[in-house]
């Protein structure tokens, strides 16, 4: 019998389609491995962004389940204090409560580091911190200072049972300024001309471009003293027969740490740790300070028309 010889296009054809055959599972085990990965990916992203948010949502979800032991409470008071800043009024009182619902709290330290900033805001706040003493008497609020603690940081802390200071710390600053420019001699030197229009007499009100108004500055004085006077009084108020008053203390000035206990404007020396340790009686300390939230960051603030030009012009009204 004739030995048959195989077909060259069959041959041809089945090495086609058994390296095809290959192509083909290589190409579906690449892609199994692909979404095997891309699954891993999106699983830790998810994780990654769940813990954000909660952190953004909750922010004090770590400082709740992180001690269960009692613990003194730490809220920081750091830079300006104003609206739209991580010191604004809102953040610390929300913190301040916060920490005072927590059953293991033993006391609450404020930690503050700051140059001062809203009279408002530093009223606010000081308020709060008096309305709390009365609904938890016997929980000791102090106030720590670290570089700074003057004009609204000192009235912030003024509030408190008691202020420790370094030794070398600012604190005082009790004043309040409003600052401005006037550029009238550079427009005339320039030969600029003013045009301004307004309804009502005062609607520009210490603007820049024009001469100064001494009714209007002396309205304005009027507005500085009494917040001045507002200031002081609440240091009177907080701060009690401890302190020697001199004709300096409420003029602007600032002390040493070492002078402001001397003149009883601060109570003794101390850091956070060791005012937590030795004062109040823990080892543990959790910070209670307010987070902003994301929603607050993304939707911002917007002011009326009138405000921004006030606020353009002199500023604000701050204790710094």
């Amino acid at each position: 019998m004739e030995h048959q010889k195989p077909n060259t296009e069959e041959q041809t054809a089945g090495w086609e389609r058994a390296v095809l055959e290959k192509l083909a599972f290589a190409a579906i085990d690449e892609q199994k491995k692909a979404r095997r990965w891309g699954v891993f990916f999106k699983s830790i992203t998810f994780a990654y962004l769940a813990i954000v948010l909660t952190m953004v949502i909750y922010p004090n979800f770590e400082a709740e389940i992180g001690v269960q032991s009692q613990h003194t409470a730490v809220i920081d008071v750091l830079g300006m204090i104003a609206e739209g800043e991580p010191a604004n009024a809102d953040s610390i009182i929300e913190g301040l409560r916060d920490a005072l619902k927590d059953k293991n709290t033993k006391g609450v330290i404020l930690n503050i580091n700051s140059p001062g900033g809203s009279a408002v805001q530093s009223a606010y706040v000081f308020e709060e911190i008096r309305r709390q003493k009365v609904k938890h008497p016997d929980m000791p609020i102090y106030s720590v200072v670290g570089d700074m603690c003057a004009s609204g940081g000192y009235y912030i802390a003024s509030a408190s049972d008691k202020i420790y200071v370094s030794q070398a710390s600012v604190i005082g600053s009790i004043g309040v300024i409003m600052n401005g420019f006037g550029f009238t001699n550079v427009m005339e030197k320039l030969g600029v001309e003013r045009r301004l229009l307004t309804a009502g007499a005062h609607k520009a009100m210490l603007d820049p471009f024009s001469p100064e108004n001494q009714q209007e500055s002396k309205h304005m004085q009027t507005l500085l003293d009494q917040v001045h006077q507002q200031f002081i009084t609440a240091v009177k108020l907080g701060r009690g027969d401890r302190l020697k008053e001199t004709p300096e203390m409420f003029s602007g000035l600032v002390w040493t740490g070492e002078q402001g206990v001397n003149l009883g404007l601060a109570d003794g020396f101390g850091s956070v740790d060791s005012v937590a340790r030795d004062i109040i009686g823990t080892d543990e300390t959790v910070n209670f300070t307010q987070n902003e939230r994301l929603i607050d960051r993304l939707a911002g603030k917007f002011g009326a028309s009138f405000a921004h030009a006030i606020s353009t012009a002199i500023k604000s009204i701050d204790l710094q």
